[in-house]
């Protein structure tokens, strides 16, 4: 390769990048067209695709490997039990001096397990991504009453054992708007 070659081939390789092989990236050219930029995804939706691609490698795991087509709410069930391992929230048994208690004085060998929060977030960004990816409404695993009475059975435990009760809150009613000539309970002076 003579050296003119060896410069010109260097013009259209980028060097020291982490990204291809042996350490260069082709850089393009004016006479290739350059790919369209992919728009940039929200947070909400990469978390979303982020969980999907996880939801899925934990069945192709499982023994035997789990299509998509024969999931059901006992796999998710199963899936969100095996994500406790990971979690980070302190939950105190019922036999911890610290049960009940919001702020504990010291450490406990109690177990971490993933916030009711957390799962819940889950749970909604995998209900979309189910139907986004051509699942049926009606046969979404996601969606299965099953699903919300373990939701609502960790966010309970949860609480009780933080002992911080968890109340739902609720919405304000809005009062109705009236016109200018309806009448209305506030006092008007009649002079």
């Amino acid at each position: 390769m003579s050296s003119d070659q060896h410069i010109k081939g260097r013009s259209e390789i980028g060097e020291g990048s982490s990204r291809g092989g042996g350490g260069y990236v082709l850089k393009p050219s004016d006479s290739q067209p350059t790919p369209p930029a992919l728009p940039q995804l929200s947070r909400y939706e990469s978390q979303k695709r982020r969980d999907w691609n996880t939801f899925g490698q934990y069945l192709k795991n499982q023994r035997p490997p789990v299509a998509l087509s024969h999931c059901t709410y006992n796999h998710v069930l199963d899936f969100l039990r095996y994500l406790d391992q990971f979690g980070k929230t302190k939950v105190h048994l019922q036999g911890c001096v610290f049960y009940g208690h919001p702020d504990p004085a010291g450490p406990c060998t109690c177990p971490l397990k993933q916030a009711w929060g957390s799962l819940d977030a889950l749970i909604g960004r995998l209900r979309a991504a189910y139907e986004e990816n051509g699942g049926l409404p009606e046969m979404n695993p996601f969606a299965s009453g099953a699903i919300r009475v373990f939701l609502r059975e960790v966010r309970d435990s949860q609480a009780k054992a933080r002992g911080i009760p968890y109340k739902k809150k609720k919405k304000k009613r809005n009062a109705p708007i009236l016109k200018p000539n309806e009448e209305t309970s506030s006092f008007r002076m009649q002079q």
